[in-house]
């Protein structure tokens, strides 16, 4: 875990609303939601990654209410937002979009695999076990919890979560405040359209996946980024893809520019790959050879992509 200073802190967005944010937000190190209903039931926005982390999280939710969590909302299937699931009651019904069932139950522990350094301790595999496809809504006693399936975009099965009496936005890895998003399993345009989608909430509140909280004006500086971000990466695989170029190649030509700074700057390549299949016509339900991703990305980084969860 962290140090002290950084430690996972618990905190209220609005009356029976929490965001759980863990820094630095980097790899394997997510944000999740706890969100408690008049009728004193509990829905959890995301597990985390590994079991100590899972485990503080759990504790962490004790102590602001005693109700075991009646549901889980899985915003997508990776392991940092997936991989606590198994250690919620077994009465708890987990809740994703159909493609997120499909593709915790396809990546299984890929990710403790890939992602190597931490002490994951126990994890299993446990996906969602009610799907929707387009979107979903909860009455937890009065308050009303909304799911919404954006399209593909930074997974082709994300979800964001919407209180709209309390305007809070959970979005999962739709946004990464203060990193580079990593698009290869999603879609490039279909991510510029998520970015507007989250606008048209006008949240007051957006938890983000990974990344400090945002609210007001540094909500559009976050998306206005991003969307700068996807907009400047489009371009040079557009160049790219039509000089011939690999995705390698155009990742180490590029200009450097104020996004190199973001966190895990090694995806750039990655979101590369994504836009080259799209550019050649290939369907967004065709997944990229994420070993080939990888090995680039790794490349990139100029060795073993680190992970301090």
């Amino acid at each position: 875990m962290n140090s002290s200073a950084e430690r996972p802190a618990l905190v209220p967005v609005a009356p029976g609303v929490h965001a759980y944010v863990q820094p630095d937000g980097s790899w394997m190190i997510n944000n999740t939601g706890v969100v408690l209903g008049s009728d004193d039931s509990l829905l959890l926005v995301d597990t985390t990654s590994t079991e100590a982390r899972n485990r503080a999280l759990l504790a962490s939710v004790a102590a602001v209410t005693s109700a075991d969590p009646g549901y889980v909302v899985n915003t997508h299937h990776h392991g940092d937002h997936t991989f606590g699931n198994w250690l919620v009651p077994p009465s708890t019904v987990i809740i994703g979009h159909e493609a997120c069932r499909e593709d915790v139950i396809g990546s299984g522990l890929l990710a403790a695999q890939v992602l190597t350094g931490p002490d994951y301790g126990h994890i299993e595999v446990r996906p969602p076990s009610l799907t929707y496809t387009k979107s979903l809504t909860l009455h937890l006693g009065t308050r009303v919890v909304e799911l919404h399936h954006p399209g593909p975009a930074h997974t082709r099965g994300d979800t964001v979560v919407w209180l709209p009496d309390d305007r809070v936005l959970f979005t999962g890895d739709l946004v990464f405040a203060g990193g580079q998003p990593f698009l290869a399993e999603g879609s490039i345009l279909g991510y510029l359209s998520a970015l507007a989608f989250l606008r048209s909430f006008h949240a007051d509140v957006l938890v983000p996946g990974h990344g400090p909280l945002l609210r007001g004006d540094d909500i559009t500086r976050v998306l206005d980024d991003l969307v700068a971000y996807t907009t400047y990466l489009y371009d040079q695989a557009n160049a790219g893809h039509a000089a011939g170029k690999t995705p390698m190649q155009v990742a180490r030509e590029a200009e450097p520019t104020r996004f190199a700074s973001w966190q895990e700057s090694e995806r750039f390549v990655g979101n590369i790959h994504r836009a080259y299949h799209e550019l050649d016509g290939k369907p967004l339900t065709e997944r990229v050879d994420l070993v080939r991703v990888w090995t680039d990305m790794t490349e990139l980084h100029g060795g073993p992509i680190t992970c301090h969860a």
